[in-house]
């Protein structure tokens, strides 16, 4: 039985990636076989004559399962927009049912699949869905990244929200400090845990 999550985050560049490149890295020392999935990337640049996302290479570079990029990253778009938008500019629908495909070939090479969001939640894919319907879609529990800085408690809870209200299970959250200069993080990671009744189950110190 494979084991997947889906990791979204609180905001875009909240470490989404570097959280779950460190999952990767934590079920590949078990012995286990990680492959990791990012279905949309936008801001990607031509490289050999294939379109490339630095976010997904470091996926594919944390991963000991290989499988063609098609599948691992079945969306690429040049603009470093929102998906719907930079979907529209390249004239493309994002269609969720084809990244469910994916997917599904993904769990039949691997032992455990991360899949890595896009932006936020509830980020549009297209004019009918977003990413929440995405996850609906995959079946598989969320995996928050809170983004440690001021207005995170707030962001979090919202997020938390959005997901129980899809019918979705919150596995769980991860603190990523990534504003050295926050004032009180302990005390925000203890109101966290507090409201979503969970314990983070990692506290990054990742500061990029």
């Amino acid at each position: 039985m494979t084991t997947a999550f889906f990791v979204t985050g609180t905001d875009t560049e909240i470490g989404k990636t570097h959280v779950s490149c460190l999952l990767l890295e934590q079920f590949a020392a078990q012995g286990l076989n990680v492959i990791g999935m990012k279905p949309v990337a936008a801001g990607c640049e031509l490289v050999d004559g294939e379109w490339t996302n630095d976010d997904v290479q470091r996926l594919v570079a944390a991963s000991n399962v290989h499988a063609p990029m098609d599948l691992i990253n079945p969306y690429r778009f040049k603009e470093p927009i929102a998906p719907h938008l930079a979907a529209e500019k390249a004239g493309v629908r994002i269609d969720i049912q084809h990244i469910v495909k994916c997917f599904e070939k993904l769990k039949t090479q691997a032992d455990v699949v991360i899949v890595e969001g896009a932006g936020g939640f509830l980020v549009p894919l297209s004019a009918d869905g977003d990413l929440a319907d995405l996850v609906v879609a995959l079946g598989i529990p969320t995996i928050l990244v809170v983004g440690m800085r001021l207005g995170c408690i707030n962001h979090s809870l919202l997020t938390a929200e959005a997901i129980n209200s899809r019918g979705l299970a919150l596995h769980g959250w991860v603190a990523n400090h990534i504003d050295a200069k926050m004032d009180v993080q302990k005390e925000n990671i203890q109101t966290i845990s507090q409201q979503l009744g969970l314990e983070p189950m990692l506290i990054s110190e990742w500061l990029g």
